[in-house]
């Protein structure tokens, strides 16, 4: 990505001819609640009352749960949407994925995932895990999962959108707002920086950039 930002502004740019098309690109940041809440509040029934595993396995199942999500947006977000395959086709695929949002990063109607994107991707993750975790604790853990990805979407939406008080909070904007307009190769995590910490996709510092920029230069 060579352009940090085009617009700072919470305005939008056509992405499709088709009006059909172009109308499910966008999407009101509320949605995402009114699809996924039911679906997780049915998955912890499903858990609670029609599985033979006590409260604390509950639990424990839905927190493993988060933390595949916060590894799978990790991965999505980093090998997937920052991928571009090469020629026109790949430049124009990318920026549908994610480079749109770049270039219009406050754009409020881009900022949540649309429920023709997120629909499919959450089905193909059942089906994925449940073939995975056979066990009674699937439910829990793909609430957990499902948990994760609703906490990500409400994030970013606010991160771009809300006034955030509080160290962590202000600690995970200014992770994400540096990933925009700092260094879009560094700080993928979005609901969390521990992954890029992990990886060593963390933000350089000032005596690393200069470290680096000095081994080219010997090099």
């Amino acid at each position: 990505m060579k352009k940090l930002y085009v617009s700072n502004k919470d305005e939008s740019v056509r992405m499709f001819k088709s009006s059909f098309l172009e109308l499910f690109s966008k999407v009101h940041w509320s949605i995402p609640l009114f699809i996924f809440l039911p679906a997780i509040s049915y998955l912890m029934y499903l858990a609670i009352i029609s599985q033979n595993i006590g409260l604390l396995q509950v639990a424990a199942w839905f927190v493993g749960g988060i933390g595949i999500w916060t590894v799978t947006e990790y991965v999505l977000h980093r090998w997937l949407f920052h991928y571009e395959p090469p020629g026109k086709l790949g430049k124009r695929m990318h920026f549908i994925f994610h480079g749109v949002h770049h270039d219009y990063p406050n754009d409020s109607k881009r900022l949540v995932m649309p429920p023709a994107v997120s629909l499919p991707l959450a089905t193909a993750f059942y089906f994925l895990f449940r073939n995975v975790v056979v066990h009674d604790g699937f439910f829990a853990f793909f609430a957990g999962f499902l948990a994760g990805y609703l906490f990500y979407d409400m994030l970013h939406y606010a991160i771009h959108h809300a006034p955030m008080k509080g160290k962590i909070w202000m600690a995970l904007k200014t992770h994400h707002l540096k990933h925009h307009f700092k260094d879009p190769d560094a700080g993928y995590g979005v609901s969390s920086p521990l992954w890029d910490i992990v990886v060593g996709s963390e933000f350089k510092t000032g005596k690393e950039q200069k470290a680096g920029q000095k081994q080219v230069t010997l090099d």
